[in-house]
């Protein structure tokens, strides 16, 4: 059998981090067989669908790596076919016409909430025959079995059993005509020859109804795997407070999209103590029966961890491509200044995400605005002046070939030695010229980024600061 597997975000809002999981370990579980995975947007729910939340989708799943090999398919454009399969369900008499108003089955739901029964409709349309227009508006409704289970085997918890007795005879059609949810998704399924269904623990509860509507249109049933849910640190379903934002909204942080599914496909599956995993590794380890029935708790740290690996360990070319998008979102232009790659190879060992980058490294694209407090008063006494005017002076003499981080560190340990003081005495208020704050790469290599010219102003502009707060 061709292995057949299906992601299907409702675009809703942004893909955040439970379904890009679940994308991941279905698009898994279709790489690990040869087999095939189809990405499906379900758009019924027009009121809250929106063209952004699609594009987001798209665009998360790229960055992502999940390539998909049919699709994307709108469930907009086949509306023509479930009417067709609703059609057909009415004529074969597996459902019916309902006219039950809103109000009586609000009241009838609460009388029993009232005798403390599971509220469900009570069937009185079954077996009335109404036809459309008879009297009010009609939906459609499925005929659930009346006895019976429903038992699949889940690929993750192992044989479910659901009573008959516990299910609804469900809507299918609404009365304007438009499908619900899981008439949508059975005929998808089936249409769509989809083999494997890997989606959340919360969709357990549809999954009897949809094997019963599977049945009903002779279709082949899936194989279902539910994934337990993710948990905040405080055990409970994640959320936005937790860490729950958009998948594009981590890219925007700084952080790769290596990193981020390394760090999701360990959130709930394992292979022995193994942490870092490439693409190859995780497709040729991964089992979907390895996935733990529990739920996994997400750890913004054990990311931002591996985040940092991930950024000393990468191609320093592709990096720096990763890291315009950061300078791009800052407002930065980078066309003045280093190269990027040169940036990276200076900065990966010392920050965690790539937004982190960027901010410390915007002095090398942008004058000065403000300065550290502390830095300068710390770094920009009066006994600054001198050993800042020193090194200007020295500098002032090396040729633009010369500007070198060799060269520059030399030129700095010379002028300290004349002063008779420490490189520290020079190298720190020399550091605060020339990023505004404390903290940089090595002195010579932050000068080299930043440029013999630009060097040699920000000195002159430290100098006159110096002078004007000591009034000299």
């Amino acid at each position: 059998m061709k292995i057949r597997t299906r992601f299907a975000p409702s675009p809703t809002g942004y893909l955040h981090i439970g379904g890009a999981r679940t994308a991941l370990f279905s698009w898994l579980l279709a790489r690990k067989t040869g087999g095939q995975f189809v990405l499906r947007i379900e758009d019924t729910d027009q009121e809250r669908s929106t063209q952004a939340a699609v594009d987001a989708i798209l665009q998360s799943m790229d960055w992502l790596g999940l390539d998909y090999d049919e699709g994307p398919f709108y469930q907009t454009d086949r509306y023509g076919r479930y009417n067709q399969v609703i059609q057909k369900l009415l004529a074969d008499g597996h459902a019916y016409y309902c006219n039950c108003s809103k109000e009586l089955l609000a009241q009838m739901r609460e009388q029993q909430i009232q005798a403390g029964v599971k509220p469900r409709y009570d069937r009185r349309c079954r077996g009335l025959n109404i036809k459309p227009g008879q009297s009010g508006d009609c939906v459609v409704r499925f005929k659930t079995p009346l006895d019976g289970s429903v038992i699949f085997n889940d690929l993750i918890r192992g044989p479910i059993e659901i009573k008959n007795t516990e299910l609804d005879d469900l809507i299918i059609a609404r009365s304007d005509g438009s499908p619900t949810y899981n008439l949508t998704v059975a005929v998808d399924d089936n249409d769509m020859e989809i083999s494997h269904v890997v989606r959340g623990e919360d969709h357990i509860s549809n999954t009897p109804k949809q094997i019963h509507l599977l049945n009903a249109i002779g279709a082949q049933i899936p194989r279902y795997a539910h994934v337990p849910m993710i948990l905040g640190e405080d055990g409970k379903r994640l959320s936005k407070r937790h860490g729950a934002v958009s998948v594009l909204q981590y890219r925007e942080e700084g952080y790769l999209a290596e990193a981020l599914v390394n760090y999701l496909v360990r959130l709930g599956w394992s292979a022995g103590d193994k942490e870092i995993f490439s693409r190859n590794e995780m497709i040729d380890l991964f089992e979907i029966e390895n996935v733990n029935k529990a739920g996994s708790v997400f750890n913004p740290e054990k990311l931002l961890w591996l985040n940092q690996l991930y950024i000393k360990e990468g191609d320093e070319q592709f990096l720096a491509n990763e890291l315009q998008t950061n300078f791009t979102a800052m407002g930065v232009n980078t066309s003045e200044g280093p190269a990027l790659t040169k940036v990276i190879a200076s900065y990966k060992d010392r920050e965690k995400t790539l937004k982190d980058i960027a901010q410390s490294s915007v002095y090398l694209f942008q004058e000065i605005g403000t300065y550290d407090e502390k830095a300068i008063k710390k770094c920009f006494g009066e006994k600054a002046l001198q050993p800042l005017q020193a090194i200007n002076s020295a500098f002032t003499e090396l040729e633009d070939e010369m500007w070198t981080p060799e060269i520059i560190k030399q030129t700095i340990l010379q002028a300290a030695e004349s002063l008779n003081v420490s490189m520290g005495k020079i190298g720190q208020p020399l550091r605060v010229a020339l990023t505004g704050g404390s903290s940089s790469p090595s002195i010579e290599i932050t000068l080299f980024l930043v440029g013999r010219k630009r060097t040699l102003k920000r000195i002159a502009d430290a100098i006159s600061m110096i002078q004007a707060q000591n009034s000299l």
